[in-house]
């Protein structure tokens, strides 16, 4: 597989993972999101799956593995990583679901 065609398969799949919240892989909210009301959980979660705004800024590797965006005067970033099915390290093919969990985490700002 060429260079292109793995990170084609990766942008694919994060973008699955986004799209399809705790199906496609699992889904960590930080403290800072879980206190917020559930209203305003659930329109994070919203604009994290219908997260397009990708740049060579906040891609530059072409994955579709991270976004930030404002909500209601608050930054808003989510990261898509790459574990292995035990989740104790890193994923060695993270083109492959069968030995990777994706875990995505949405976080305010000022937790990162």
């Amino acid at each position: 597989m060429t260079t292109n065609d793995t990170t084609t398969k990766i942008a694919a799949l994060n973008d699955l993972c986004r799209t399809a919240m705790g199906v496609a892989g699992r889904l960590f909210q930080t403290q800072g999101i879980s206190a917020l009301p559930l209203a305003d959980q659930s329109a994070i979660r919203e604009k994290v799956e219908t997260f397009t705004a990708f740049t060579p800024d906040n891609d530059p590797y072409g994955e579709r593995d991270f976004g930030a965006f404002d909500h209601k005067g608050q930054r808003i970033f989510w990261k898509i990583d790459y574990y292995d099915t035990t989740l104790t390290k890193g994923s060695e093919d993270p083109t492959d679901p069968k030995q990777t969990v994706r875990v995505l985490t949405i976080m305010l700002a000022s937790e990162y």
